[in-house]
């Protein structure tokens, strides 16, 4: 997954997986995974099972609409900063380093877009239908202006932006969307 992640699909070799597997033979390599594109579908399906659930909170009813989007935008910046993996996100480096006839590879990723698009649409209208957002509010657009926001994250982090600097830009990129007033009873005394 590492070498994916740091390299993309296109400059990850045969040579360097086998070496990080130990040196193993081509034949085992093909034994074990069927292909390079197997392998690569396998990895993107254990991200998204680890590192890709940070927008899982996009899909929580329970969760208040405001509250999931900005929890996806902070998860996924300090997912993508974690010093313990390569920086940035592997779904948004594999878009642009798998070929387009790498089918099953290119579905997942493309499934993975849809569905966080889904994810901040969903939040987006039951922010319209609690009046948190105005009624004419462009839900769809809205939607594709946080998941663009949120997959230029992996450009800043592979250029070395701070996750401090990030949080300041998520906390920017959310002032449109005031949260909503909370109501405060008096007591009689």
């Amino acid at each position: 997954m590492h070498l994916f992640w740091a390299h993309g699909y296109e400059s990850t070799s045969l040579a360097l997986l086998k070496d990080a597997m130990g040196g193993i033979s081509s034949p085992s390599f093909y034994a074990a995974f069927g292909s390079k594109e197997m392998l690569f579908e396998e990895v993107l399906k254990q991200y998204l099972e680890t590192h890709g659930t940070v927008t899982a909170v996009l899909h929580d009813p329970s969760v208040a609409p405001r509250d999931a989007v900005e929890a996806a935008l902070r998860g996924s910046a300090r997912m993508q900063t974690d010093p313990l993996h390569p920086p940035g996100c592997l779904l948004v480096i594999s878009a642009t380093t798998t070929p387009g006839d790498a089918v099953g590879s290119q579905s997942i990723l493309a499934m993975d877009r849809a569905s966080t698009r889904q994810g901040f649409a969903a939040c987006i209208q039951r922010a319209v239908e609690a009046r948190e957002l105005p009624g004419t509010f462009d839900v769809e657009a809205g939607a594709l202006m946080l998941d663009t926001f949120m997959r230029g994250l992996t450009t800043q982090v592979r250029d070395g932006v701070a996750f401090a600097q990030l949080e300041a830009a998520i906390a920017c990129a959310m002032h449109w969307w005031k949260p909503p007033r909370r109501s405060v009873r008096k007591s009689a005394h």
